[in-house]
C-alpha cells in the first residue's frame, strides 16, 4: 500500500507541477519562470560531504563527484527535467547518495537544455563528456544513470556510441524513463488520468522544443524504436501512476527480445520519478538501485512492497515475477 507521504506528495503536484504540463501555453510560463529561480549548483551541505570539482565542456558545467580511494567505477548521471528545465536539489539528493552508499565517482553535466538549445547541442556536449570518461575510465567501469528525460538520454547516447563505435557502458539505471514519444500506445492516455504529474499537451511541446525537426518516432527521441540489443544491462524503475509507465514495460519486453538483461521495478501506486523524493517508495528503490548497481546478482529477496520482473532473454515468458528486496 502506498504510504501516507506519497499520497501528499501526489496530491500536491497534482495541484502545482501538473498544471505545467496541462498545456503548450502553461509549460512556456513554467519555463520562463524557472529561468529566474533555477540554479544547477551543488548544494553547499553537499560541498561539505564530498569532493565535488567543477569543469567546463562545451561550454556548460560538468561537476565531478571523486571516488573513494581504489574505486574505479563512474556514473555518468544525467538529470531529468523534460529537456527544458534544470537539475534540482532533488536530483543533488539522489546523486549525492549514490556517491557516498557506493563510492563510485559520479560525473554530472549541466547540459544544454531547450527551448535556448535542441538535441544536437544537447547530446553534442554529453557526448564529448562520454568520450573525457572514456579517455580516463575503462568503458566495463561506467554506469549511465538518468531520468525521466535523462534515462531517454542515457539509452539514446549508447545507442549513438555504439553508432560510432565507441565501447560501452556496463550498466543503465533508468528512473520513470521517457522512451517513446511517439503517443502511438491508446494505453498511455488511460495512464494520464492518474498521473498527478504530467502531462500529455505540454510533454508535447517540450518534445516539440527540444526536438530538432527529428520526427517523433525517430529513435534519436523515442529509443524504444532503436536497436536495443546495443544496451547493457539495465535496472528500470517505473510507477503505476506515471503515464510513462506502459512505454517503460514494452521497452522491456522488446529489449528481452533483443539479448537484453533488464530488471524492471514496477512500484505500484508511484508517480514520476518517485525514488527522487524523500519517502518510504524512495528508500526501497535507492536500496534496489546500490544493490543492482554493487553486486552481480540478478535476484535478490526481501521484505518490499515493490514488484520486480526480472526480464532475460532466455525466459520464454516476458517477465518472470518476484519480491524485491530493500
Amino acid at each position: 500500500m502506498p504510504s501516507f507521504k506519497s499520497h501528499v506528495v501526489s496530491f500536491v503536484l497534482r495541484h502545482s507541477r501538473k498544471q505545467a504540463f496541462s498545456s503548450p501555453e502553461n509549460l512556456q510560463r513554467w519555463i520562463a519562470y524557472a529561468r529566474k529561480t533555477e540554479d544547477h549548483h551543488p548544494p553547499a551541505s553537499l560541498r561539505h560531504r564530498l569532493d565535488i570539482a567543477e569543469r567546463s565542456v562545451n561550454g556548460f558545467p560538468v561537476y565531478e563527484i571523486a571516488p573513494k580511494a581504489g574505486e574505479h567505477k563512474r556514473i555518468l548521471y544525467l538529470h531529468g527535467g523534460a529537456y527544458v528545465f534544470q537539475i534540482t536539489s532533488y536530483h543533488w539528493g539522489l546523486i549525492a547518495e549514490m556517491a557516498e552508499r557506493l563510492g563510485y565517482g559520479i560525473t554530472v553535466p549541466i547540459y544544454p537544455i531547450a527551448p535556448e538549445h535542441d538535441f544536437h547541442a544537447m547530446f553534442g556536449m554529453v557526448g564529448d563528456v562520454y568520450r573525457r570518461m572514456l579517455d580516463e575510465t575503462n568503458a566495463g567501469d561506467i554506469v549511465f544513470m538518468g531520468d525521466s528525460a535523462g534515462g531517454n538520454m542515457a539509452v539514446v547516447l549508447t545507442m549513438m556510441a555504439a553508432q560510432d563505435s565507441l565501447p560501452l557502458p556496463s550498466r543503465h539505471v533508468l528512473i520513470s524513463p521517457g522512451l517513446d514519444m511517439s503517443l502511438s500506445n491508446p494505453e498511455v492516455f488511460e495512464a494520464e488520468r492518474n498521473d498527478p504529474w504530467l502531462g500529455i499537451s505540454g510533454g508535447m511541446e517540450a518534445v516539440r522544443l527540444y526536438s530538432a525537426g527529428f520526427d517523433r518516432s525517430d529513435w534519436h527521441i523515442s529509443p524504444l524504436y532503436g536497436d536495443l540489443s546495443v544496451l547493457p544491462k539495465t535496472l528500470l524503475l517505473t510507477g503505476s501512476h506515471d503515464l510513462l509507465s506502459p512505454d517503460n514495460l514494452i521497452f522491456a519486453e522488446k529489449a528481452r527480445a533483443a539479448g537484453v538483461e533488464v530488471e524492471v521495478v514496477y512500484e505500484e501506486g508511484m508517480f514520476h520519478v518517485w525514488p527522487l523524493i524523500e519517502m518510504p517508495e524512495a528508500r526501497r528503490a535507492r536500496e534496489l538501485i546500490v544493490a543492482f548497481l554493487s553486486s552481480d546478482k540478478t535476484t535478490r529477496q526481501g521484505k518490499s512492497e515493490a514488484i520486480t520482473w526480472s526480464v532475460k532473454a532466455s525466459s520464454s515468458n516476458p517477465f518472470k515475477t518476484g519480491l524485491a528486496s530493500t
